[in-house]
């Protein structure tokens, strides 16, 4: 006889009668839970921010830091002078005193060397040079200089005169922009350089290789300085490794922000560093083109092919370039902390045997090439570094990994965990689109309730708010009509269930009242549970779907990632998973989200601080081209940066929202904070200009040349007003409405490479200024001719007191250019630069010169076309469109006009001045030349 089977109702009976009851919670109590985890992710992310960027090392003074040790006192003697010399860019005197003081203190540095130790000084004059880089800030250029100073020190051990065979460069620059007296950028890595200088004397004894100290000038108009050193000087063939110090601010800690492209010098910094500070992130940035900027370190990597180190101080972004760049805002402890790295690695690079192996497998250099490195700091106490191949193998692995999991998750659950997976990636992208569109929307609202379009320049704090908001707003009320969504599938398909049980306990003849009664609260209870636990799943899929992408287009910054997707992961699967479909889901713990969030926080929230804060630091110079852009696009960047920061990092968090009806309390809240900030914004209880953080404007005398009865000479002079910075410049213009302006966006004013299509006009009268334009450049077509069968013009320049100016060349049909500088004799000619097929940007080929006071001003320009092209005929600026300008010129003057110092000082405290090597000085003159029609 067959025993009966055991029957399975009753067993189902029995566990649904051991489900856990529902926990008894308020809606306040639930909205206060979630507030108290989103308060403690922010104050997290805010310890890691400190502790990481923050926190310095006590500086040192001369007799604590000894003859071999750096002190951070000693070096900020030399950055209080230099930057006490105001703005020294070049070809100015107080640049020469700058030259002058640097010299003397590496004189004293060689007087002072030890017996064993060689420190040789050499004040270097390059020759003239031209330099046209594959990419960055100055594609499409030739950049041109001449009679530029530089010193260069060599420290090497008397007894191994090998040791001049393989040098680590370590450089700075010394000048600055015209606007800036550069305590950060870059007298505060002058002053770090000179200390170096100092220290590693009393250490070369022991090297096995040389150091050598670069302090160039002409940075500032373009990398000049790194050039002519690296193609000139003959220690630049013994280079087998490039340090870089830069600023983009003042302050804080001095971060490497790009490493290699070889993955040894990484190494090397990460084995000594003292105070470990590297991020992958800015590197990626940077790279990426983004940043309007480019320092020396391009010219090391593209032009020398050198592998290397380039560090920067970051803090304080909105100063950069202006007089705000000044010594107050020094962080004590910086420069120690620079130090102490760079004297760790330049005593490591100095004995190691790797050095001479560096770069040795590559002879040019391929635009294509990557770097080769993956690195990062951990609060500032190790750096984590991993090449990019090894990375490459993890993330894959990883994916793979999560891949697979998820697949044998949907396999277990079958069709109605797959509908649940589409309908959780939906949730996502609700959360995403209402997040950004709130965030966007409040961007472009803000110009109409505040008098500045970015009110919170001075303080990055409100943007959080102003933004994150809105952002966490949209982004919790797109989540909770997902879930509401996917609550209500789950709930279906259990109630077809819990209907299909019914039927088989109604089969067994037993009682089923009392589950008949808790059924529907029952399946809504487990629904809910069901819906946070597939949405806590979901928020790491979107994770997964990032490092796919960037370890595809092998993103440095991939490691972010990759730890947001691996440790959310087990921390689900050690304390939340359940592995067996017939187990029935529990309330998601809020242990999970605690255990899930330290190791991304720890490793990712300090930088992402610090990158947000960055980026607001940079809307202060948005613009480079004022009126090209709507006024909102800087405030929707960072409105956008906020959205996405917030849908990243709270995606966890948003599944404990839903619980006990606490979410009106949680929107009602954002929305409260939101009402606050606007009401202060509105208010200006918090200007968004002060005395450390200003508007940065140009302010420039304009003098257009032309030809009047067959002579150039003046046909309109005005002083333009224009601010980087977005926004409309209504409140700037009553202060200086006395002299005239008139504010608009109409026509541009193409000023070469800086372009204004709205700013503020104030015409002069030529005849009551032509005493101080009598020094206006010329242009002049001298010759044309055609040989063998192309056409050739020569034009004659003129640039006056000018040391410094720029040029557009139309590249239609172009075949070549050449520039020569013309010498005292007569028919004596130097070759300045020669291109063949000059690349373009949207059809012009721009060229820069600077030199020095005692350079040329003459010059002579040969423009050769693969056609007969006729180019006879002149107009001037304003009554030319680009197309038909065969040359456009602008020559700069540090000369301040009797209305441009008018101006200058009416102007408010709060707007500073804003220089680049794009940038115009106080007077500048322009130039074009039309293209004439082409003939057979």
């Amino acid at each position: 006889m067959m025993r009966p089977k055991a029957r399975r109702p009753a067993a189902t009976a029995e566990q649904a009668a051991d489900l856990p009851p529902s926990p008894l919670r308020t809606s306040r109590q639930a909205a206060l839970l979630f507030a108290a985890l989103l308060f403690l992710i922010f104050q997290a992310s805010w310890f890691v921010y400190f502790f990481q960027y923050l926190r310095l090392p006590v500086p040192l003074s001369a007799s604590d830091a000894g003859k071999r040790g750096f002190s951070e006192h000693r070096a900020y003697s030399h950055v209080k002078f230099l930057t006490a010399l105001g703005p020294h860019p070049v070809g100015s005197q107080a640049l020469d005193k700058a030259l002058e003081y640097v010299l003397s203190k590496a004189d004293e540095v060689q007087a002072e060397a030890p017996w064993d130790v060689d420190v040789e000084i050499d004040l270097f004059h390059t020759k003239p040079g031209a330099m046209s880089l594959v990419g960055g800030l100055f594609k499409g250029k030739t950049l041109v200089y001449s009679n530029l100073k530089h010193i260069v020190v060599r420290v090497k051990p008397s007894s191994v005169p090998e040791a001049e065979k393989n040098s680590v460069l370590i450089s700075s620059h010394i000048d600055t922009v015209i606007t800036s007296p550069g305590a950060g950028d870059c007298n505060s890595n002058i002053g770090v350089m000179l200390e170096l200088l100092r220290a590693v004397s009393h250490w070369a004894h022991g090297f096995k290789h040389s150091v050598i100290f670069l302090l160039n000038t002409g940075e500032e108009e373009g990398l000049d300085g790194a050039h002519g050193f690296i193609t000139q000087h003959p220690w630049s063939t013994t280079i087998r490794t490039a340090v870089d110090l830069e600023a983009i601010g003042v302050g804080g800690k001095s971060i490497l922000f790009q490493g290699g492209p070889d993955k040894e010098i990484v190494e090397l910094y990460a084995k000594v560093a003292k105070h470990p500070s590297a991020q992958v992130l800015a590197q990626d940035f940077f790279l990426s083109g983004l940043v309007k900027s480019a320092t020396d370190f391009q010219v090391y990597k593209e032009v020398a092919n050198l592998s290397g180190l380039d560090f920067a101080f970051m803090q304080n972004a909105a100063v950069y370039h202006t007089k705000n760049d000044k010594i107050e805002l020094l962080t004590p402890g910086s420069l120690q902390h620079i130090g102490d790295n760079i004297l760790a690695l330049l005593l490591e690079a100095s004995i190691s045997e790797k050095l001479p192996l560096i770069g040795s497998d590559k002879s040019t250099f391929e635009p294509s090439s990557k770097m080769e490195s993956v690195f990062f700091d951990i609060l500032g106490m190790f750096i984590v570094r991993y090449s990019k191949t090894f990375a490459k193998q993890l993330y894959v692995s990883i994916i793979a990994q999560s891949l697979l999991l998820l697949f044998m998750s949907l396999s277990q659950g079958g069709w109605t965990a797959v509908k649940a997976l589409v309908l959780s990636a939906q949730c996502l992208v609700f959360s995403w689109f209402f997040s950004l569109s709130l965030s966007f929307l409040t961007s472009v609202g803000l110009a109409y309730i505040s008098s500045s379009t970015i009110p919170y320049l001075a303080h990055p704090w409100l943007a959080v708010i102003l933004f994150g908001m809105p952002a966490l707003f949209g982004a919790l009320v797109g989540h909770h009509l997902g879930f509401k969504i996917l609550k209500s599938y789950l709930f279906e398909a259990r109630k077809l269930r819990t209907e299909s049980l019914q039927q088989e306990f109604k089969k067994t003849d037993l009682r089923l009242t009392d589950l008949q009664q808790a059924s529907i609260e029952r399946d809504m209870r487990l629904a809910a549970w069901d819906t946070e636990r597939w949405l806590f799943k979901t928020a790491f899929l979107q994770w997964i779907v990032l490092l796919a992408l960037g370890t595809w287009f092998e993103v440095g910054a991939s490691y972010i990632a990759m730890l947001w997707v691996v440790s959310p992961a087990l921390a689900y699967g050690l304390i939340d998973a359940t592995f067996s479909p017939q187990r029935a889901p529990q309330e998601l713990r809020t242990l999970t989200l605690l255990a899930a969030l330290p190791v991304p926080l720890i490793a990712c929230a300090g930088s992402a601080v610090s990158f947000f804060n960055f980026i607001v630091g940079g809307l202060v110079r948005f613009d480079r081209n004022p009126g090209m852009n709507p006024d909102w696009l800087g405030n929707s960047t960072v409105a956008i940066l906020t959205a996405i920061i917030v849908c990243l990092s709270l995606m966890f968090l948003f599944p404990f929202a839903h619980r006990a009806g606490g979410l009106k309390w949680i929107l009602g809240g954002t929305m409260l904070l939101f009402a606050i900030a606007v009401s202060l914004v509105a208010l200006e209880v918090f200007p968004p200009f002060t005395e450390h953080t200003g508007r940065a404007v140009n302010v420039v005398h304009v003098v257009e040349v032309g030809s009047s009865n067959g002579v150039l000479r003046p046909t309109s002079s005005y002083v333009s007003f224009s601010s980087l910075t977005p926004g409309k410049l209504t409140k700037e213009w009553s202060f200086i409405k006395e002299e005239g302006f008139v504010c608009e966006r109409g026509v541009a004013i193409d000023m070469v490479t800086h372009v204004i299509k709205y700013g503020c006009t104030s015409f002069t009268d030529l005849d009551r200024e032509e005493s101080h334009l009598t020094e206006y450049p010329m242009l002049e077509l001298q010759e044309e001719k055609e040989m063998k069968g192309e056409r050739v013009a020569i034009f004659r320049l003129n640039a006056q007191a000018a040391r410094r100016w720029v040029m557009a060349i139309n590249t239609t049909d172009l075949k070549s250019f050449q520039l020569d500088a013309i010498k005292g004799a007569p028919g004596e000619k130097e070759v300045l630069a020669l291109r063949q097929a000059p690349e373009s940007v949207d059809g012009w080929h721009i060229m820069q010169f600077v030199t020095n006071q005692d350079g040329p001003s003459n010059f002579e320009l040969s423009l050769t076309w693969s056609g007969l092209t006729s180019v006879s005929g002149q107009n001037h600026l304003r009554e030319t469109s680009y197309k038909s300008m065969l040359l456009k010129l602008r020559t700069d003057v540090n000369k301040t006009t009797s209305k441009l110092k008018r101006t200058l000082e009416k102007l408010p405290s709060w707007v500073s001045l804003f220089g680049k090597s794009t940038s115009p000085y106080p007077l500048s003159y322009l130039i074009t030349f039309p293209a004439g029609e082409k003939v057979l």
